[in-house]
């Protein structure tokens, strides 16, 4: 079966799109066949940058190495069982889809609660939660005082996510390996970034997850949306030498990769 990775959180602005495509296209690199899948119905986001590297591929006439995409396909009502919701089927038919011609299918869900999001969570084996590192951002996993020192009590999400847990536990299924991705990262060490790292350690140990740094804040990310681009396609398309930001972006996604421990996968990029 495919090890399923699930990048997810409530709240937009985190990163996600951009962390699903940077991990989906270093597995691709790495010889992985992998499978991905947009359920923001909405905004499309992962689903248009995806798109913009087909389109840049064409245009440029080169081959890089990338997930395959696919659309939750349409469902009609006939199709369904009595009682069955018609997101839940069109999830699992989309799973059902790739899960033969991949080793990871990768799910970017959206920044809202969903039922589509709910149920990928708890299809995930590996649930990935950037989170820009900051209070505001934080309060999407737990409530805390007005000094940002002790956790008052869980918020909504990390509810979720303990239902979630809950499901796979009932059904039999190893469990989520939960991992919180501190994002956009400013260069100086500022009170704020300090508080922000003692309270996800003592969170993590409260409620079961990892904490990873992901991405320092680049303009480059920016840069490369609108071609479908990650840090790992830069000398395919004819930069010979990358500045010195650019060799810490790959570095830091190189180092993400390695705390995914991900099976069979060992980064070589």
């Amino acid at each position: 079966m495919a090890h399923i990775i699930v990048v997810g959180n409530e709240k937009g602005g985190a990163g996600k799109s951009t962390v699903s495509m940077h991990v989906a296209t270093a597995l691709a690199r790495m010889g992985h066949r992998v499978g991905v899948l947009d359920l923001d119905l909405r905004q499309k986001t992962f689903a248009r940058y995806v798109d913009n590297r087909q389109k840049f591929q064409a245009k440029s006439e080169l081959d890089l190495p990338s997930p395959t995409y696919h659309d939750l396909p349409q469902i009609e009502q006939s199709e369904l069982k009595p009682g069955e919701n018609i997101y839940d089927h069109r999830l699992s038919a989309a799973i059902a889809a790739l899960e033969p011609e991949t080793d990871f299918i990768l799910i970017d869900c959206p920044g809202s609660h969903t039922r589509l999001s709910q149920v990928a969570h708890s299809l995930a084996d590996t649930l990935i939660t950037p989170l820009n590192d900051s209070f505001v951002d934080f309060d999407l996993l737990a409530h805390v005082d007005s000094d940002g020192k002790k956790i008052l009590g869980p918020s909504v999400y990390s509810e979720m996510v303990w239902n979630a847990r809950q499901l796979r536990a009932q059904a039999g299924l190893k469990p989520i390996d939960w991992i919180v991705l501190r994002n956009r990262l400013g260069a100086q060490n500022m009170v704020n970034k300090e508080k922000m790292g003692k309270a996800l350690d003592g969170l993590a140990k409260r409620i079961g997850f990892r904490v990873v740094p992901g991405f320092n804040e680049r303009v480059i990310f920016r840069e490369l949306f609108p071609r479908g681009l990650t840090l790992l396609d830069l000398k395919d398309i004819g930069v010979k030498q990358m500045n010195i930001s650019n060799v810490a972006a790959r570095q830091e996604l190189r180092d993400l990769i390695k705390a995914l421990n991900l099976p069979g996968v060992t980064p070589d990029f």
